[in-house]
């Protein structure tokens, strides 16, 4: 009997080691890959490992006690690490089948129970030296029972689950037999628990356990080998598709439609056919952004793309070039084929959508061109209905087809954009600087900067000679962010050399302000030329405002936290302003010149501006009349209340050599 035990031992020790060592393989590959199921399977095999050595330390302190307290810790222990085992080996099998991740919160409640389970198993009856039989029943058949039923159970979830790899198969039947193997001996153990049967097939299953477990431990291996090799087949297959194909919404990418527009090409002179390309540019996209986020944006995208591709007029190809913009090829054998699609694609388009509880509506500008009549290449195609598209936003119109006109219009603004941006990088746009008197004090308050372009050319260009064609070229960011870095470069250079800091007004666009990098640029600006924050004043308009006045609020909040003034620009031109003024965090008003131009000679102009001086004032804010040209109109400005002024009469825009001048005679 004792050599017998002590063989036992042995026979355990040697499990423990072996799973200890599976568990060791698996962690080198859970350091490597990183998978969730992997670390389960390692932890269920070092549990099965410390279970494994607590038996061989029973069997070879085999003459202690059963109610002794270190042979109840001992039990604890192995119950706890065997039903750990269990639980870990189903919850890996459970992420490796759906890819799933579990939270910790699940972790813990399973664990928590699971350690429940043991403990209940092991402390009923634990100290009752008379009651061998029902302390049996809990620690080994209701064990036995339990693994029996998981087990089955498992096998039969993967027996209807679609089989991934190879070891899928061989898991099945191995928990299979296992599982019947445990449910047949809990029964055994139930009416055999006093004969000597019982105790030699307990003997025997102790190495149909090893076997079983020790390949259990090898399967996992192998399993985890083929997923991995499944898993870099599918990405290879996605990274071949997304290569041909748009991520977002699934048709072609522009390198694809590039690729497939020749062969289009071909098949249509073998017709004798057109070719008509269609590039479809969606309207205020942004705003759809904005509104209603970027998930209800992407959803859009996905949707044009699908209507796009299933579309009656079976088009030869569909692709998304960038961001809202969409190519549509299509065979054309009659003119009047061209007139019915478009009309078509608009209808397609404009087609109501349902994003969760929203019902959007959109449209679309078109510019489309022919082959072989504006092009024998795909690139150029592209780039001509590109131009007529161009042609299309410009003019509001639905759609425009290319004409050869425009090609002189394209280069003019592919120069055009060439010269600013060589401009900028050159330090050819200069700021100019209009004082800012304040009425109370009758000082200096401050300065709005004016940006001018110093052509090396055509001379000193005001605004409206280059911002039109910035706008249409999209370069207002890189504008704007050359004009803050002068303002606080301007800023920076007063102080250290006439030690004398003049807080500067900045002209914002909207795209710069709707920029989310935009609080993180200016915060780096302050920091490179070391000027303080209240130094610098954005100026904004209402219509910016509106488009999304929650954002736009956050923003402006944002930058007041940081010391940055903000004032409303042109007041009084875009909305409803005096409803929406007392809901926005700004400093000052500045009124628009077109209400002062006559406000010393027209009373509703006068009744207009008094109001506004009187409602702003009533809601904490500043305000400054721009435009101002005539005694007549500062001395009314006085009277009435308002707080600083700008326009001709009190200075004219100075170039910095002027204001400088100006700054140190005052």
């Amino acid at each position: 009997m004792e050599e017998h035990l002590l063989a036992q031992a042995l026979l355990f020790a040697i499990e423990a080691f072996v799973f200890a060592l599976l568990a060791f393989f698996l962690w080198i590959y859970y350091q490597g890959l990183g998978r969730q199921y992997v670390k389960f399977w390692m932890l269920s095999l070092l549990a099965l490992s410390v279970s494994s050595a607590v038996i061989s330390l029973q069997n070879y302190y085999y003459d202690l006690p059963s109610t002794a307290i270190i042979s109840f810790i001992l039990e604890l222990v192995e119950q706890a690490f065997r039903y750990l085992h269990l639980v870990l080996l189903l919850l890996g099998l459970y992420c490796a089948k759906t890819q799933k991740s579990l939270a910790t919160k699940e972790l813990l409640l399973i664990t928590g129970f699971t350690l429940l389970l043991a403990l209940l198993a092991t402390l009923l009856y634990a100290f009752d030296e008379h009651d061998v039989f029902n302390r049996f029943y809990l620690r080994v058949s209701l064990q036995t029972f339990v693994f029996g039923c998981c087990l089955l159970g498992t096998s039969f979830y993967l027996l209807f689950s679609p089989k991934q790899h190879f070891s899928s198969k061989i898991l099945m039947w191995l928990l299979l037999l296992m599982g019947g193997r445990y449910l047949l001996f809990s029964f055994a153990s139930i009416i055999g628990i006093t004969e000597d049967w019982l105790r030699e097939l307990s003997a025997m299953m102790v190495f149909v356990d090893f076997g079983a477990n020790s390949v259990l431990g090898f399967i996992m291996l192998i399993w985890m080998q083929g997923a991995e090799r499944n898993a870099a087949l599918v990405a290879m297959s996605q990274i071949q598709y997304l290569g041909k194909h748009d991520s977002l919404t699934g048709v072609l990418n522009r390198e694809q439609v590039l690729e497939k527009l020749p062969l289009a090409m071909t098949m249509a002179l073998e017709k004798n056919n057109k070719l008509c390309i269609f590039l479809l540019d969606i309207k205020h996209f942004k705003f759809i952004n904005d509104t209603y986020g970027l998930k209800a944006g992407d959803y859009l995208l996905g949707e044009i793309a699908k209507r796009l591709n299933n579309s009656i007029l079976l088009p030869q190809v569909v692709g998304r070039l960038s961001g809202d913009s969409f190519v549509f090829v299509l065979d054309i054998q009659r003119a009047h084929m061209v007139e019915m699609a478009l009309d078509h694609l608009h209808e397609l388009i404009s087609r109501p959508y349902r994003y969760q509880d929203h019902e959007i509506t959109i449209s679309c500008s078109i510019g489309y061109c022919f082959f072989p009549e504006h092009g024998d290449n795909a690139e150029e195609l592209l780039q001509n209905a590109n131009m007529a598209l161009f042609e299309a936003e410009s003019h509001n119109k639905p759609s425009v087809g290319f004409e050869s006109s425009m090609q002189s219009q394209g280069r003019y603004y592919l120069l055009m954009e060439k010269e600013i941006r060589n401009a900028l990088a050159a330090d050819e746009f200069v700021l100019y600087f209009q004082p800012q008197l304040n009425l109370l004090t009758n000082r200096l308050e401050g300065v709005e900067a004016l940006i001018r372009w110093q052509h090396p050319e055509k001379g000193l260009l005001t605004p409206d000679k280059f911002l039109p064609d910035i706008e249409k070229l999209g370069l207002n960011s890189e504008l704007d962010g050359y004009v803050l870095n002068k303002a606080c470069q301007t800023i920076g250079e007063w102080y250290e050399h006439y030690h004398r800091r003049i807080v500067i007004a900045v002209n914002i666009t909207a795209v710069e302000f709707q920029d989310p990098q935009l609080v993180d640029k200016i915060q780096a600006l302050l920091f490179e030329h070391n000027v303080p924050s209240n130094f610098l004043e954005l100026e904004i308009t209402e219509n910016m405002v509106m488009t999304d006045i929650n954002s736009a609020m956050d923003t402006i909040v944002t930058l007041q936290s940081m010391g940055i003034k903000v004032s409303i620009d042109d007041f009084g031109t875009g909305y409803s302003s005096l409803v929406y003024l007392r809901n926005l965090p700004i400093d000052k008003i500045k009124i628009d010149r077109s209400f002062i131009t006559e406000v010393a000679s027209n009373d509703s102009d006068l009744t207009i501006v008094k109001s506004m001086v009187e409602l702003s004032h009533g809601l904490g804010k500043r305000v400054l009349a721009e435009g101002v040209e005539t005694v007549e109109q500062l001395n009314l400005l006085r009277h009435i209340g308002c707080d600083a002024v700008q326009g001709y009469f009190i200075k004219k825009p100075l170039a910095e050599a002027d204001f400088v001048h100006y700054l140190t005679r005052r």
